[in-house]
């Protein structure tokens, strides 16, 4: 069967079952996910591979495997699912005056005066367009843009891909810190060694292969307990644990200021050659975007190229 024959004659809720199978990685929990039974998930999944005439996904008992064909429809239905949740954004348009919905996805870690003016100013241009915010983890933010269901993202990222656009944001640095309860609080004098043992929380992607290498080797260097008492891909929970006295925990140093200030936690070292981790706004170019996507984006880059790289750097 031809591509042309493929698009007219395929039915397009298969493509959207079968997005769901290979984002659960399971039929079952796809059936769940969407409300079938396990027989009709099935079912949908061998008639998208007759309708395409090949073989997207091997199964097992114990195996789940998407084949390399499966692979690239996937890539394919993600984009063409992310553009038709994006109709009604375009819908909402009226001519002579901005409407609709900046669909913008953020991870839990960021934050950035340019950002925040960049709000403000689209806010006080555009006052019937509505801004929606989804906080999640940074490779969450990286498939809401590839599935294009975010104009953009504000994440960190472990690998450009290709089809996708890149600028940088800025540069945070992360340090140590405790809570109130810890018996390190307040004490000075401390030097590395003294974090030795100590027992931590992190984040989900502080892993040497991962997003946060640079953290995962401060902590190796400090030689905290290995076993972490608490993990989240969230801030505001790893602060939690913090304060609350789980263990130590790696923050972006610039983001928790304030919370230093106000007693709920403290600084420890290592002071010097810390580790640096950069934020991207990330886009997909073959996004449809609605008006007020395409001026929040426009007024974005404005403040980001206008701001001199040093003032980006936060130390």
């Amino acid at each position: 069967m031809t591509s042309k024959e493929i698009a007219w004659r395929l039915d397009w809720n298969l493509l959207r079952t079968f997005i769901v199978i290979v984002q659960e990685k399971s039929i079952t929990a796809a059936a769940g996910r969407l409300g079938l039974k396990q027989p009709t998930v099935s079912n949908a999944l061998k008639r998208l591979e007759r309708a395409v005439g090949t073989r997207l996904i091997d199964r097992g008992p114990r195996s789940f495997e998407v084949t390399a064909a499966g692979q690239a429809l996937y890539r394919e239905s993600r984009g063409i699912f992310g553009s038709v949740n994006r109709l009604g954004s375009a819908l909402e348009e009226a001519e002579g005056e901005v409407l609709g919905t900046v669909e913008l996805a953020v991870a839990t870690h960021v934050t950035s005066p340019l950002l925040n003016d960049s709000l403000s100013r689209f806010n006080e241009l555009y006052p019937a367009a509505c801004m929606s915010i989804t906080v999640d983890s940074s490779r969450e933010v990286i498939d809401s843009v590839l599935q294009k269901r975010a104009a953009l993202g504000i994440c960190l990222v472990d690998e450009q891909l290709p089809e996708l656009c890149y600028t940088r944001l800025y540069t945070g640095h992360f340090g140590f810190f405790c809570g109130p309860r810890h018996r390190l609080f307040g004490k000075t004098g401390l030097s590395l060694d003294d974090l030795a043992g100590e027992r931590s929380v992190s984040f989900s992607a502080d892993r040497v292969n991962d997003m946060l290498r640079a953290v995962a080797v401060m902590r190796a260097e400090a030689q905290l307990d290995p076993n972490l008492t608490g993990v989240s891909s969230s801030l505001e929970e790893i602060k939690r644990m913090v304060v609350a006295g789980l263990g130590i925990g790696a923050l972006p140093i610039h983001v928790v200021e304030r919370d230093v200030q106000n007693g709920l936690l403290f600084r420890l070292p290592p002071y010097d050659d810390l580790p640096a981790v950069d934020i991207w706004v990330v886009r997909h170019p073959g996004a449809t975007l609605n008006r007020a996507e395409q001026e929040f984006i426009r007024l974005l880059d404005e403040r980001i190229e206008s701001t001199p790289w040093d003032e980006r750097v936060y130390r």
